[in-house]
């Protein structure tokens, strides 16, 4: 299964840089402009932020009491990010890697999903810190509109509704069967008239709960490991921030802390809540008009813009693909089982 999710991944990915291929073209042009000594290092802390991600992955993996190297972690979570980019679906790709590594090991699938669930969460708790002081930037200057209220919104929303279904794992099990059974009865009525067929089973989604609660469970007995990924979520936030920060130094634009603030907080939030596959085309026109506004000459602000893009978005969905194949060639050993 996983091979053949690993095959149709770089099958979508060979597809996508296909179609972005003169966005590629005209990023790499733009960056070749910089100065090579704050893009290298802009790379270098690229590296950094995919091992942050990888050390989140691990905290909250063993908070459910699921062990893995950290190394493989790094591999799993770049390809995640890959597969999740070019053949979106909702995160059910990418999830799919960890899934099949977890069972390898013999652990349920539910579980692995509630570890998921958990950096999700404080990804996006991370994020909202960033968040709140970028809107407030923002506001102070008169450059807050409704794009941006709204979809904080609808970020918030979502996190919101990640954590309800959280506590109600904690809270019991029939409480989160009930809340996934009634979501997979509504999902139906709203696909039934375009698939003619119910897409999700009531019965597996109770089962589902029951064995996210096993997971959950392991939350309870060591509530302490539940401190260290949220640090790591605000951590892997500050890193975007300086890369952003050496963006404007790699082509000689001054910055005040208030624009790097603002803007990275809007190329992030644009990132999750984009119609398109992790904002491509989205991030890159709302980023260059917000730092318009910001009195970023509109070349530069265009010119930042497409170099960030290249260092944050490209660069790791390159490291995506490599680490897909690295996954194809080395399949994780099953867990040995004592007698």
């Amino acid at each position: 299964m996983r091979k053949f999710l690993i095959a149709i991944g770089l099958l979508f990915g060979v597809i996508f840089l296909a179609g972005h291929f003169s966005e590629v073209e005209r990023i790499l042009t733009t960056i070749q402009r910089g100065d090579w000594r704050y893009i290298l290092l802009s790379l270098l802390l690229i590296v950094l932020w995919l091992v942050n991600i990888a050390s989140s992955y691990k905290a909250v993996f063993k908070a459910v009491g699921i062990d893995e190297r950290l190394v493989r972690l790094v591999i799993m979570s770049a390809a995640a990010t890959f597969i999740n980019t070019v053949a979106p679906s909702a995160g059910i790709g990418g999830m799919a890697i960890f899934i099949s590594e977890a069972r390898q090991k013999g652990k349920t699938g539910a579980r692995t999903m509630v570890a998921s669930a958990l950096y999700v969460i404080y990804d996006y708790l991370g994020f909202f810190l960033l968040l709140g002081l970028g809107l407030l930037v923002l506001f102070r200057r008169n450059n807050l509109n409704m794009t941006e209220v709204i979809a904080s919104i609808i970020l918030l929303g979502i996190c919101g509704g990640m954590v309800f279904l959280l506590y109600l794992g904690f809270k019991s099990e029939q409480a989160l069967a009930d809340a996934l059974a009634w979501l997979a009865r509504t999902a139906n009525k709203i696909l039934r008239p375009f698939i003619k067929r119910d897409r999700f089973s009531v019965e597996n989604a109770r089962g589902f709960a029951r064995d996210a609660v096993q997971g959950i469970s392991e939350l309870r007995n060591q509530p302490e490991d539940l401190i260290y990924p949220f640090i790591l979520a605000i951590t892997n936030k500050a890193i975007l921030l300086v890369i952003f920060y050496l963006m404007f130094r790699a082509f000689q634009v001054p910055v005040s802390i208030g624009t790097l603030v603002a803007g990275t907080s809007l190329a992030y939030l644009f990132l999750i809540v984009s119609p398109t596959p992790s904002g491509v085309g989205v991030v890159e026109g709302m980023l260059t008009l917000a730092l318009r506004s910001m009195f970023i000459p509109g070349n530069d602000a265009l010119v930042i813009t497409l170099a960030y893009r290249g260092v944050t978005f490209w660069f790791p969905l390159l490291l995506g693909g490599l680490a897909m194949r690295w996954l194809d060639t080395n399949p994780g050993q099953p867990q040995v089982q004592k007698t």
